[in-house]
């Protein structure tokens, strides 16, 4: 079967590695390079994520035996663990931040004892959005404190406008026992990541060119047509296929699709990403992997310490601010942070994260609906328009080669 899969990143290359076993694959990547936003800008020798800090590790026993078994072996990575901190405050609190109440009694007593009273009042019941969620899960004053605050940070919404849907498995949430060990002799999060494999290249791009040697990949060639004629798919009113998988972002791919409904485009018109703009920077030594800015005083929502996922470490961070920022805007925000020395690189990216906001989950099923109905697979962060990690989408990837392999036996 001739297949095409449109996109070269992390979930189209995974998608081209297992169907070209069987079938004759083709993937189309509109950019002249491959990995899509898990791809690192090399920058004086040091690797840049110019979209968020990518990371792998998964609880996917099968993610991690076809990374390691199939695409780049174990001892070509390293483990690094995760030390993430909250700026809080004026302080460094360990993450999660539920699991750090001694830290913040340390400074402010008074506000330790309400978010543990609070914490244990807080009734969890049926919600509408997601500052509910968090006042649920979490009492007022913690979410008051620092949920509410992040979240309308790097959302660049209300969470009151936003669906509560996609949190769940994001957040490490602890029930009342979990905080209350955390409260006598400390806890740390249970995260996937909290600890995770980096290539030993320094480099993320090894497995991204790992992932896809001996694919055939047509770079510098962007789809702007889709349309069935018969039983086949034309791209670009030229190529035939039997079969087409998509990663394009899904507020786009109705509109490169011949004859899609007006309702559907309006659909895809309505739904939401941000953008990110970041820059690299030369640092002092700092001992984090991470650090989370809650405050509206400091334009990044987050700075990934990257050096620290080299082997030896390094003295290099990345700053990140959701939406689109002058260089000259980023740098001034980045001069008020001390071990900030100097600023190396700058990126805006397109799409980076997908936005949960009220009519989320209307719009989605509507457009996927149709997407299924005509027989045009999806997959992806943005092809699914879910808050997918790198090891999530190739999860998701593996259950789309099972369905299709079922459905169109040789």
């Amino acid at each position: 079967m001739k297949i095409c899969v449109i996109g070269a990143g992390i979930s189209g290359l995974t998608a081209g590695k297992l169907l070209s076993k069987i079938h004759d694959v083709t993937i189309y990547e509109k950019n002249k390079h491959i990995g899509g936003i898990a791809r690192t800008k090399t920058v004086d020798g040091v690797a840049y994520h110019t979209v968020g800090g990518h990371c792998l590790n998964s609880r996917n026993k099968a993610v991690m035996d076809f990374i390691f078994n199939q695409i780049l072996p174990k001892e070509e990575w390293h483990e690094v663990k995760r030390v993430a901190k909250i700026y809080f405050s004026g302080h460094f609190i360990s993450y999660p931040i539920e699991y750090a109440i001694r830290e913040i009694a340390d400074f402010n007593e008074d506000l330790a004892f309400r978010i543990t009273r609070d914490f244990f009042c807080a009734e969890d019941k049926e919600v509408e959005n997601l500052e509910e969620w968090f006042i649920t899960k979490f009492g007022e004053t913690l979410a008051n404190e620092y949920f509410i605050p992040y979240n309308r940070k790097i959302w660049k919404m209300e969470p009151s406008k936003m669906s509560h849907r996609w949190v769940e498995g994001k957040l490490p949430i602890p029930n009342k026992k979990e905080f209350f060990k955390a409260l006598i002799k400390g806890n740390e999060d249970d995260m996937p990541h909290k600890t995770f494999f980096y290539p030993n290249s320094n480099n993320q791009n090894t497995f991204i060119e790992a992932l896809a040697k001996g694919l055939k990949i047509l770079t510098n060639c962007e789809v702007i047509s889709i349309k069935k004629v018969g039983n086949k798919w034309i791209i670009n009113d030229k190529d035939e296929y039997d079969l087409v998988i998509s990663t394009m972002p899904l507020n786009i791919l109705p509109k490169v699709l011949k004859d899609t409904p007006y309702e559907i485009i309006q659909e895809a018109e309505k739904l939401k990403y941000n953008k990110v703009t970041t820059v690299l920077w030369k640092t002092k030594p700092i001992p984090f992997t991470w650090t989370y800015y809650p405050s509206q005083d400091i334009l990044f929502h987050r700075i990934i310490h990257i050096g620290n996922f080299f082997i030896p470490k390094s003295n290099y961070s990345i700053t990140e601010a959701i939406g689109e920022y002058s260089y000259d805007t980023m740098i001034e925000y980045g001069k008020k942070i001390d071990y900030l020395i100097e600023p190396i690189n700058y990126h805006v990216s397109e799409h980076a994260y997908i936005v949960f906001d009220q009519n989320y989950d209307y719009s989605v099923t509507k457009i996927k609906d149709y997407l299924d109905s005509i027989g045009i697979y999806t997959v992806g962060r943005f092809g699914e328009w879910k808050y997918y990690n790198m090891d999530n989408c190739i999860e998701s990837v593996f259950k789309l080669v099972d369905k299709i392999n079922s459905l169109f036996k040789r």
